[in-house]
């Protein structure tokens, strides 16, 4: 199967790269050329534009920042569409909207190709060794089609349903994300200014009923200082609205969520949209001048685990 990957950025870079390690016939595009120069060193095709590089492959992968974007890469003249042709399969890897990925499935659909929502969850540091989890949602025939190719991106691989449930799922993992991370800034506040041992504090919280995936990773970039995580704060608002939006649509009053959507706005007002998401921690240090520092955490991820052939769960 040739794959073709649009979005080279800090997640689909590194989905992209697995598939080139793993020896796929691998087209990309990306803006930024030095990106691509670099995929093309390694031995991946360049496409001048999304058309090319849909007529030249069977498998069309997005994965870019924004539904807006998608939706331009998608619908331009030059775009995904206009190269798509019979039995093509679009995956649309980005974190996106239910009611949009529909919507331009059923513009695939209507050229006689197959539509796919497959986004990621576990980190860049997972991307980056072929270890994240992948959710999928369409029609199953095409799912189990492209497993040896989803094998090779990521480890644990759900089939969700039908188009769009796994952009709903992938929402709804994010805004969890997000809540743990903003309760996180306020449990370090508590652990700090009653004078506890932090690096103690992280391995109590990593062994007890208040653990999570958020904390066994966030949390030692913010004890480090660096809170690099690879992930910006625009991506995080951008991920909270998508959740806030999704829940209006339903009609489902919530009471955590507008506030996750209303302190990330604040973040990114303070710090800046392009400051790493777990910043948003500082909040809580900067309203109690204090620091969540410990010595001996990493300043970013890394994952050490040995990458393994994916499967689905």
């Amino acid at each position: 199967m040739k794959v073709g990957f649009i979005g080279l950025g800090n997640v689909g870079g590194k989905l992209a790269s697995s598939l080139l390690r793993n020896k796929f016939d691998l087209t990309v595009r990306d803006l930024d050329s030095n990106l691509t120069k670099d995929f093309k060193n390694k031995g991946a095709k360049i496409a001048t534009s999304p058309k090319e590089l849909a007529e030249q492959v069977d498998l069309i992968i997005t994965c870019l920042p924004s539904p807006k974007i998608c939706a331009k890469v998608m619908e331009a003249e030059d775009g995904v569409i206009s190269g798509l042709s019979k039995n093509k399969i679009w995956l649309e890897m980005s974190t996106t909207d239910e009611s949009e990925v529909k919507r331009l499935g059923k513009l695939v659909t209507n050229k006689k190709s197959i539509a796919l929502d497959g986004p990621v969850s576990g980190g860049c540091h997972r991307a980056a060794t072929g270890n994240i989890a992948i959710f999928v949602g369409g029609e199953r025939e095409t799912f189990e089609k492209i497993l040896p190719t989803l094998a090779a991106m990521g480890r644990k691989i759900l089939h969700t349903g039908e188009l769009g449930s796994a952009t709903v799922l992938k929402v709804i993992t994010n805004y969890l994300a997000s809540a743990h991370l903003v309760a996180l800034g306020e449990a370090w506040t508590i652990a700090k200014k009653s004078n506890l041992d932090l690096s103690k504090v992280y391995k109590g919280i990593a062994v007890s009923s208040g653990n999570s995936f958020v904390h066994e990773t966030e949390s030692q970039v913010i004890l480090n200082g660096s809170y690099n995580i690879n992930f910006t704060m625009d991506l995080v608002h951008k991920d909270t609205s998508l959740f806030e939006n999704l829940a209006k649509k339903l009609n489902a009053p919530l009471e955590i969520s507008p506030l996750i959507v209303k302190i990330f706005k604040d973040g990114q007002k303070k710090y800046g949209p392009r400051a790493w998401s777990s910043m948003i921690v500082k909040r809580m240090e900067d309203l109690n001048n204090i620091e969540f520092r410990a010595d001996g955490f990493p300043d970013e991820l890394i994952d050490n685990e040995e990458e393994e052939k994916g499967y689905e769960i």
